[in-house]
């Protein structure tokens, strides 16, 4: 009885075993061939040229889009870009690590809050310097509890605006 048992267990596994071959293995990520590549994009990417068939596939794509967008660029964007990237090339190591950190929490955000953030920092950089270092320093200066209440005096009023319905402070 237990060798039958053993037999026929066997028997359904083997029987079972083409249903696992069935699933397919996970597809390997693929990167950009150099060969896809335009000539201005190869031109720009020069020095990756004997390593890039070594490069992980998720870096080739970023490299590829990079690049496409570089080549997109007016001559003062790319001036800007190249500045952007000196400033961020001399900001100390744990300076850059929080900037990443702070860019994951940003891109982990649904698409609405995104655009949200990007429209309130729009509005802070059109505030005149002095306003925007007043707001910094009465964030920095603030305790948790009173920089969450400000958020959310904040998120209350954005509400108000999108219903019409803000309300003025009354002067005496």
């Amino acid at each position: 009885m237990k060798a039958l048992r053993t037999t026929l267990l066997a028997l359904l596994l083997i029987a079972a075993m083409p249903a696992f071959a069935q699933q397919a293995p996970p597809r390997p990520a693929t990167g950009a061939e150099w060969s896809s590549l335009s000539a201005d994009q190869q031109k720009l990417l020069e020095r990756f040229r004997d390593t890039w068939s070594t490069l992980p596939p998720e870096r080739q794509r970023a490299l590829a889009r990079g690049s496409e967008r570089w080549l997109s660029m007016t001559p003062q964007q790319r001036e800007g870009a190249r500045e952007r990237f000196e400033r961020w090339r001399d900001l100390p190591p744990d300076r850059r690590r929080k900037f990443r950190d702070k860019w994951q929490q940003f891109r982990a955000l649904p698409p609405e809050q995104q655009a949200e953030v990007r429209d309130n920092f729009r509005k802070f950089r059109q505030l005149a310097p002095e306003q925007r270092e007043r707001l910094r320093e009465r964030w920095q200066n603030a305790t948790p509890e009173q920089r969450q209440r400000l958020l959310e005096r904040a998120r209350e009023r954005q509400q108000l605006r999108e219903r019409g319905q803000e309300r003025r402070p009354q002067r005496p």
